[in-house]
């Protein structure tokens, strides 16, 4: 269930915690804040030209490094296919001797993934300055758990789920007693609980990608997300425990080689083309206007944003449905952008998707796993159906983690910058559960020429 981190929101949705420059905020208050997207921050026209003209990180193919997997079949030959394609240095590439799983342990990951990226950067980028994108490719494991239990450890939380059971027992009789005593009781139930998340490093694990992001920083806490410094809702603050040896980050994957390459060439075909057809945009509620919004509302209103966005670019038919029904199976013709929610790992197929498609849809784990035959997450669902790019988290992500669909949609549409850029300025956290599957240099609109009646 996809929700608002209850660490950050209230029960009216509101940011409770301090600004991360307030002295009194704890290092983990500071890192867990949600700084002042979700409840301030409203991006608009004019301040997308700014970013775009102020902050374009102008990625080239030169500054690309592919990782492949040789303990995969065909992710080798996939990242030297991409890499003739794109025109990306030979010497580039990193080829891991890593698990193919789609999870791996952190000791896993840290030994036949991370290590290996970090020498290849330090001996062949030493300044930060050489390489800035890191292109994951299919046969990488997806997600990465949180660090094995020491011993101690695994005894500690073996004591306390005895104290839960003891407490829930309590609460339990005392159900018809003293509502007092039942409210204490449920504290110390809810204190508990926050003892054994943290002993057991429930919220420790991450998406590999949101990892490698700041694969060159030496130390960073596990727990929790930590902010993006390329996000635009931190401009002009001062936030504190931000990484700053960060690089861009995406992946080429999906359900089967097939799908890969076809990514790869809808991509490059769309480049010259132009990327024509319809925009789908599925908020729940009536747009609020300039109300003061928070958490879903926030995201909802989002939706709406970059729809207007879409629509007042001119570059193709835009439909906006604002019912809590999704667009219903069949409904959706000749799609090429689209963002909606809330359908939890159930995709609606309810779109025909054009070449060059992009979008994503904002519900918990819908990237979980691109390979499992019986799933209907949506973004392995949205590959096999023909996208050429997605984004979705590996786990739980909680609803102010995922990328704000209006900077997303806002920069896309520019077509001045590529895809990973534009990932990288939507996104607010790394270190937490995101992933962005699609060609990082995917520029749709690079050559689009508006047309008086789009057509695929």
């Amino acid at each position: 269930m996809l929700s608002a981190n209850p660490s950050i929101m209230n029960s009216n949705g509101e940011c409770h915690c301090e600004h991360p420059k307030g002295a009194k905020q704890s290092h983990s208050q500071r890192r867990d804040c949600f700084v002042s997207l979700a409840m301030t921050f409203l991006i608009t026209w004019s301040a997308f030209i700014l970013i775009l003209y102020s902050s374009c990180l102008a990625l080239t193919p030169e500054e690309v490094v592919v990782i492949a997997n040789k303990m995969a079949e065909d992710s080798v030959d996939l990242a030297e296919y991409y890499m003739k394609k794109r025109g990306v240095p030979a010497h580039n590439l990193i080829k891991l001797k890593a698990p193919s799983d789609e999870h791996c342990n952190r000791e896993d990951y840290e030994k036949y993934i991370a290590s290996p990226i970090r020498e290849f950067l330090k001996k062949n980028d030493p300044g930060g300055n050489r390489f800035k994108c890191l292109l994951i490719m299919y046969g990488v494991p997806l997600k990465v758990g949180a660090p094995k239990l020491t011993n101690h450890e695994q005894k500690q939380l073996q004591e306390l789920r005895k104290q839960l059971d003891i407490t829930h027992e309590k609460i339990k009789k005392s159900e018809n007693q003293d509502k007092m005593k039942i409210e204490t009781l449920k504290k110390e139930e809810e204190g508990i609980k926050k003892q054994i998340d943290d002993i057991s490093k429930a919220f420790e694990g991450a998406s590999v990608d949101s990892e490698l992001a700041i694969v060159r920083e030496d130390n960073y806490p596990l727990k929790g997300w930590l902010p993006n410094k390329y996000f635009v809702g931190y401009r002009r603050e001062k936030v504190k425990n931000m990484p700053e040896k960060v690089m861009l980050i995406s992946r080429l994957d999906g359900p089967s080689e097939d799908i890969v390459r076809r990514i790869i060439e809808d991509s490059l075909q769309t480049e010259e083309k132009g990327l024509y057809g319809n925009a789908y945009f599925d908020a729940r509620w009536p747009d609020p206007g300039d109300k003061k919004v928070t958490d879903y509302a926030f995201y909802d209103r989002a939706i709406h944003n970059a729809a207007h966005l879409v629509e007042k670019r001119l570059l193709m038919p835009t439909i906006l449905d604002s019912q809590e029904r999704l667009f219903q199976p069949k409904s959706a013709p000749d799609a090429a952008l689209y963002c909606g929610w809330y359908s939890l790992a159930n995709y609606v197929d309810a779109f025909t998707w054009v070449r060059g498609s992009v979008g994503f849809h904002i519900a918990s784990s819908e990237c979980s796993t691109l390979k499992n035959k019986g799933s209907k997450v949506w973004c392995k669902a949205m590959l096999e159906k023909g996208v050429a790019a997605t984004l979705g988290p590996v786990s739980e992500p909680y609803i102010q983690s995922f990328p704000v669909p209006d900077v997303f949609f806002g920069c896309l549409v520019e077509g001045q910058m590529t895809l990973a850029e534009c990932y990288a300025l939507s996104n607010p956290f790394w270190s937490w559960q995101m992933l962005l599957i699609g060609d990082p240099l995917y520029q749709p609109f690079k050559n689009y020429k508006k047309k008086k009646n789009s057509q695929v």
